[in-house]
C-alpha cells in the first residue's frame, strides 16, 4: 500500500518564484484594481510618493472593505479555489492577483483596511519570508498603521494596498533618474487602465456604477477603441453564441477612415494606438478588457482589417472555456466562438475594406479627369498617369510627335516607380502625415499662373472647367481660398 505524506512548498522559493509571473506595473496594478471594483468601489486613486526614505506606490479605493477575518483571507495564497462559482461582477479568479501582482513589482505588500469604523491591516514581508522559510504575516498594530504615508486617504468604508521596498519598480535607479523612469512607468499605467477599464470609467454598466480613477490626483481619460462617439464608426448586428450554458456576446464595428474624424479625435487616438496592431478581437470579461488586438490566427493583421474591430463579452462563468490565466491578460476563444468569429471577419473585412476604396474611388469619381487611372487586369492592379487629363492634352498639343512619344515614356517610368511599398507603411501608421502639397500663397499663385497658361494654349478656359482640373491634381486642395480669389480676379 502507498504511503502517503505531505510534501509542503518551500515559502521561500515559491515566494520568489512567484514574482516571475510575467507581470508588467501597468496589469499588475490592473489587477489590484479588479479587486477594488468587485468590492464595490466608485473612487480608486493610485498614489506614488518617491519623496520619502520609505518609497511607495499605493491603492486606495471606496469599496465595502474588510473584517480582519476577510482580511487575513485576501492575502491567503490560493484563497479561493478557481472553480468555484463566484459572483456575476467578481472580476477575480484564482485567489493569487493581490499577491502576485503586487510581488511583481515589490518585496513588501501591506493592507490596510476599514469597514464598519474599525481599520485593520496586515502585511506580507519577503525578506522575513525568505529568512525563516515560512508563511509569516504581520498584523499591524494602530501606531504603525499612523505612520502610513496617505492613511488620512483611507475612507471610512474602503481599502489602501501599500506597495514599498519597490525593487522592480525602480531597477537598481536613483535620483532623478530613478524618478523620471517611474513617471514614464506611470504614464503607461494610466494609458493600461484607460482602455482596460474604458467601460467602467464611462459609466456602461450599471451593476458597476460609474468609477473614476486617478494617477496622483490626475483623472484617467477612458479610452473607447471602438470610436463609438464617431457617427461614421459602423455598428454590424450584434451576434450571440451559447457556450456551456453561458451568452457570448459578439459585436462587430467598422472604425471610420482617418478623414472621418476630427482633428482632436484623430490626434487623441494616433497617440494612443497604431491602427493595424490594434485591429481585432477585444475580449472583455464581466466587462473588464482582458485581450485585445488578436485574430487568433484567425487572419493576417493586414491593411484590409485594420480597422476593423470587434467587441467579444463573456461571463466569469466560462472561465474555463476560455482559459484565463492567472495575470488576466490572455484568452482563448472556445471553439465555437472561433467558427463563428471566423465568419464574422470575413464579412468585416469586406467593410473595412470597402471603407479605404469607397474613399479613394470618391477621389477618382469626383473630378471629371483624375489625373491617376486604377486598372485592374487579370487579377493585377496597377495605376496610371491619364493621358487625357486636361493638362496633359495641353501639354501634348504642343509638342512635335517625337517629343510626345518621350513625355509618354517619361509617364510611364514615373508610374511605374512609385515607392508603393514606402507609401503603403507611411499611411498605414500616419495617414494624415503625408501632405504633398507644401506651397507658401506666392507660389501657389505663380502655380496657378502657370497652369492656366497651359491650358489656354488652344484657346480659353472657362472658370469651371479649371477648377475641375485643379482638383485632379490635389496640389492646391489646402489653398482653396488663394484659389477662389485667383479665378475671381482678385489675385
Amino acid at each position: 500500500m502507498a504511503i502517503e505524506r505531505k510534501l509542503p512548498p518551500s515559502a521561500s522559493s515559491l515566494s520568489e518564484s512567484m514574482r516571475d509571473l510575467g507581470y508588467s506595473l501597468q496589469t499588475a496594478v490592473a489587477d489590484i484594481i479588479d479587486n477594488s471594483i468587485s468590492a464595490k468601489a466608485t473612487e480608486i486613486d493610485v498614489l506614488c510618493s518617491l519623496a520619502s526614505d520609505n518609497p511607495a506606490l499605493c491603492i486606495i479605493d471606496n469599496g465595502t472593505g474588510m473584517t480582519e477575518n476577510g482580511l487575513l483571507l485576501a492575502l491567503k495564497h490560493g484563497a479561493i479555489n478557481p472553480k468555484t462559482e463566484r459572483s456575476p461582477t467578481d472580476l477575480g479568479r484564482f485567489g493569487l492577483g493581490l499577491k502576485t501582482a503586487s510581488f511583481s513589482q515589490c518585496r513588501q505588500l501591506t493592507v490596510v483596511t476599514r469597514q464598519g469604523g474599525n481599520i485593520s491591516a496586515a502585511q506580507w514581508d519577503l525578506d522575513i519570508v525568505d529568512e525563516r522559510d515560512d508563511w509569516i504575516v504581520s498584523i499591524l498594530d494602530d501606531l504603525e498603521v499612523s505612520e502610513f504615508e496617505f492613511i488620512e486617504k483611507l475612507p471610512l468604508s474602503g481599502t489602501m494596498v501599500v506597495w514599498r521596498k519597490l525593487d522592480r519598480l525602480f531597477e537598481d535607479m536613483s535620483g532623478t533618474r530613478r524618478d523620471e523612469m517611474v513617471n514614464e512607468k506611470l504614464s503607461l499605467v494610466e494609458r493600461h487602465l484607460a482602455l482596460v477599464f474604458h467601460r467602467f470609467l464611462t459609466g456602461e454598466f450599471r451593476q458597476y456604477g460609474k468609477i473614476t480613477i486617478r494617477i496622483n490626483g490626475h483623472e484617467i481619460i477612458p479610452f473607447d477603441p471602438f470610436c463609438r462617439a464617431n457617427k461614421a464608426t459602423q455598428l454590424m448586428p450584434e451576434e450571440k453564441i451559447v457556450v456551456d450554458g453561458g451568452v457570448v456576446k459578439i459585436q462587430p464595428y467598422v472604425l471610420p477612415h482617418h478623414s472621418k474624424l476630427s482633428a482632436a479625435e484623430y490626434d487623441f487616438y494616433q497617440d494612443r494606438s497604431d491602427f493595424i496592431s490594434n485591429q481585432g478581437a477585444y475580449v472583455y470579461r464581466n466587462g473588464r478588457l482582458m485581450a485585445w488586438g488578436d485574430w487568433f490566427r484567425l487572419v493576417p493583421k493586414g491593411e484590409a482589417t485594420k480597422l476593423s474591430r470587434v467587441q467579444i463579452d463573456f461571463p466569469n462563468s466560462l472561465d474555463e472555456s476560455w482559459t484565463i490565466d492567472i495575470k488576466k491578460s490572455r484568452a482563448r476563444p472556445p471553439q465555437a466562438v472561433r467558427a463563428r468569429l471566423s465568419q464574422i471577419i470575413a464579412k468585416i473585412t469586406s467593410s473595412s475594406t470597402r471603407v479605404h476604396r469607397g474613399r479613394g474611388k470618391k477621389l477618382f469619381d469626383e473630378v471629371a479627369a483624375p489625373l491617376w487611372e486604377r486598372y485592374a487586369d487579370q487579377g493585377q492592379v496597377r495605376y496610371a498617369v491619364n493621358m487625357k487629363h486636361p493638362l496633359i492634352e495641353s501639354i501634348v498639343a504642343g509638342l512635335s510627335a517625337e517629343h510626345v512619344e518621350i513625355l509618354s515614356t517619361l509617364l510611364e517610368v514615373l508610374a511605374s516607380s512609385l515607392p508603393i511599398e514606402m507609401i503603403y507603411s507611411d499611411f498605414s501608421t500616419s495617414p494624415r502625415d503625408l501632405s504633398q502639397a507644401r506651397l507658401n500663397t506666392d507660389e501657389v499663385v505663380d502655380k496657378l499662373k502657370a497652369l492656366k497658361d497651359v491650358l489656354d494654349t488652344s484657346g480659353p478656359f472657362d472658370n469651371e472647367a479649371f477648377r475641375e482640373v485643379l482638383r485632379s491634381t490635389r496640389l492646391f486642395e489646402p489653398h482653396s481660398d488663394v484659389v477662389e480669389k485667383y479665378i475671381g480676379g482678385e489675385l
